[in-house]
């Protein structure tokens, strides 16, 4: 854990570095890393000061939700550094061949002897008004040089921000692995949670023989009794308050056509491969497990009369009937993260790209209330613009 804190440190290290004149674009960027690795430094100090295993399972949760952040602020930084030097250079170009006319005039007219520069066709008068013309050039084609010297000075800067994040993100990344591995570990040695079944209904299993769709599964869960009332809170009043789920892109939106043509009522978001996957509202656990061609679906009951389904995690924690604080996590996205030498040229080219880039797995996230799905965007942060 040490060495992911320290990584997390010099992720937002390399960030600010970036922050020399003409690089403002990274003050997002760096603000995010510097915050994943404020929060870090706390989950660590969480993880030594655990007294109970509900402790360390939230402690752990925080350091892996702050080491994607701080991954997500990176790769965006990168992308950013890469749109900027691609700005930069197309200035460079545009500008190059006027500027070089320019110097190649001056050049001939301090290497021309005195008596040459006489045969002017205007005569000496003509020389000395192009000598005026060209005196009052220079000092403009000195701020073009300075103009162009600062720029080559910030892409040398944006180059070596790529050049440390490799360094960072290879010193992280065995880290983090660990902490994964901790956490499903603390979730499975954690005392029992607050209940809201005795056990697993067995109308929940036939549901789960007889289900053809997602759809149909969700709608008869929707019409099973439960034993006792929701989690406390408002949750209808919560629209436009909610973390997502996950980190990641939002991929497709409520009912958006795919490339297939298909429409689904919910929302698709790209994630990195292994992503920690939390409920965003304290609720109930109604069925976790795999269903269909989905992989491992957790359906969670924020309040009565509503179910969040979270689709396509590769690795479901807790069991049926756990009440949930908010922020709890609920298991991991499938998929394998790559070596840490993997995180060199290609990772930076990949986020160059923008995007989804590096983010191959996908979580769809359907919010219902009674038996039938309703746009979830409202109810996000990241999406309800």
């Amino acid at each position: 854990m040490r060495a992911l804190s320290r990584s997390l440190c010099l992720l937002s290290l390399c960030l600010i570095a970036g922050q020399a004149p003409g690089l403002a674009w990274a003050d997002d960027e760096t603000q995010a890393a510097t915050a994943a690795a404020q929060n870090l430094r706390n989950a660590i100090g969480a993880l030594d000061a655990a007294k109970t295993k509900a402790d360390r399972v939230r402690a752990l949760t925080t350091t892996i939700t702050a080491y994607e952040q701080g991954l997500a602020a990176l790769r965006n930084g990168l992308r950013r550094a890469a749109i900027r030097e691609d700005e930069i250079q197309s200035q460079f170009n545009a500008k190059r061949a006027d500027i070089g006319r320019l110097l190649g005039v001056m050049s001939t007219m301090q290497k021309s002897e005195g008596p040459l520069l006489l045969l002017h066709p205007g005569g000496a008068l003509g020389s000395a008004r192009s000598g005026m013309v060209l005196s009052s050039v220079t000092p403009a084609l000195q701020a073009e040089a300075d103009k162009l010297r600062v720029s080559l000075i910030e892409i040398a800067q944006l180059r070596a921000v790529q050049a440390n994040a490799e360094k960072v993100l290879e010193d992280g990344l065995t880290s983090v692995q660990d902490a994964r591995t901790e956490l499903s570990q603390a979730v499975s040695d954690r005392s029992a949670l607050p209940k809201r079944y005795l056990e697993e209904p067995d109308d929940v299993r036939r549901l789960v023989e007889s289900a053809d769709t997602l759809d149909g599964f969700a709608t008869g869960l929707a019409g099973l009794d439960s034993d006792i009332g929701p989690p406390v809170g408002n949750f209808p009043d919560a629209q436009g308050l909610l973390p997502m789920p996950v980190i990641g892109s939002l991929l497709r939106k409520y009912n958006e056509a795919d490339a297939a043509g298909i429409r689904r009522p919910g929302l698709v978001i790209a994630t990195a491969p292994a992503a920690l996957v939390t409920t965003p509202w304290p609720a109930t656990i109604r069925y976790r497990g795999p269903l269909l061609d989905y992989g491992n679906v957790m359906i969670l009951e924020p309040a009565q009369g509503y179910l969040l389904v979270l689709a396509g995690l590769g690795t479901v924690y807790g069991e049926v009937g756990d009440v949930l604080a908010a922020g709890a996590p609920v298991g991991l996205m499938g998929g394998t993260e790559p070596a840490a030498q993997e995180f060199g040229a290609d990772f930076v080219q990949a986020a160059q790209k923008g995007g989804s880039a590096g983010q191959t797995e996908t979580l769809y996230l359907e919010l219902r209330k009674g038996k039938k799905p309703v746009d979830p965007t409202p109810w996000f942060i990241q999406t309800k613009d």
